[in-house]
C-alpha cells in the first residue's frame, strides 16, 4: 500500500479522501458527541482530544501504519466522520479497516455501509489482498449487527483485549472477509452498489 498517496475513493454517494490538517475546523461541528464515543477506544470530548486523535492519525500515516480518511457525504458536502485502513501486513496480504465514526446526522442512512463497499473493493481488487479484518466491542449490537450484513463471518471474541477510555476492559469480537468470498458478497449483499464505483 502507497501511504505517499492521496487516495480518493467515490461513488455517487460518498467520497473517502485522506484527512489532512485543513478538516480540523470541519471536524469540531461533529466530534464532540459523547454518543459518538461510546463504544470507542478513545473519546474526542475537547478540542485538545481532537487535536490529539488528528495528530496521531496523521503520525501513524508518516509511519505507514495507519491511512486515514475523511468521509464526505456528497448529497450535502459536508464531512460526514472518519474511517481508516491499519494493522496491515504486507507479507500476509491482510489488512483491518476500522477506526469508524460517524456524525449523528449521518447513522442510519446507509453512508458507512457505502464506505464499507469502496474500502472492501480497494483492498481486494486493487491491492489484491487476502483477508480484511473487523472488530469491535462485543457489547456493540449495532456494529455488529452492521458487520454481519455486509457478509462478514463472525470469528470468535477475545476476553479482556482491550482498555477502553472509561477503564472498562471491552472484550473484543473479530469478524473477517476473505478474498475469495468477495466476489459473492460484492454480487449480493452490495448489488445495487456495483455500478458507478470510481477508483
Amino acid at each position: 500500500m502507497n501511504f505517499e498517496q492521496d487516495l480518493h475513493l467515490q461513488n455517487g454517494h460518498v467520497l473517502l479522501r485522506p484527512l489532512r490538517e485543513q478538516d480540523l475546523a470541519a471536524l469540531q461541528t461533529i466530534a464532540f458527541d459523547a454518543d459518538t464515543w461510546r463504544w470507542t477506544v478513545t473519546k474526542i470530548a475537547s478540542q485538545q482530544d481532537l487535536d490529539n486523535w488528528m495528530q496521531a492519525a496523521l503520525t501513524d500515516r508518516q509511519k505507514q501504519q495507519r491511512y486515514t480518511f475523511v468521509i464526505v457525504d456528497k448529497a450535502t458536502g459536508r464531512l460526514a466522520g472518519s474511517t481508516a485502513l491499519g494493522n496491515i501486513a504486507i507479507v500476509d496480504k491482510r489488512l483491518e479497516i476500522g477506526w469508524t465514526w460517524v456524525a449523528n446526522d449521518f447513522r442510519g442512512t446507509g453512508l458507512n455501509r457505502q464506505c464499507k463497499f469502496l474500502l472492501l473493493q480497494y483492498v481486494f481488487e486493487v491491492l489484491g489482498f487476502e483477508r480484511v479484518e473487523l472488530k469491535t466491542d462485543v457489547l456493540n449490537l449495532r456494529s455488529r449487527q452492521a458487520m454481519r450484513k455486509i457478509g462478514a463471518t463472525e470469528e470468535g471474541t477475545l476476553r479482556s483485549h482491550t482498555l477502553m477510555h472509561d477503564g472498562r476492559r471491552r472484550d473484543t469480537i473479530y469478524y473477517s472477509i476473505l478474498r475469495p468470498e468477495w466476489e459473492h458478497i460484492k454480487n449480493s449483499v452490495f448489488k445495487e452498489l456495483t455500478s458507478g464505483t470510481q477508483l
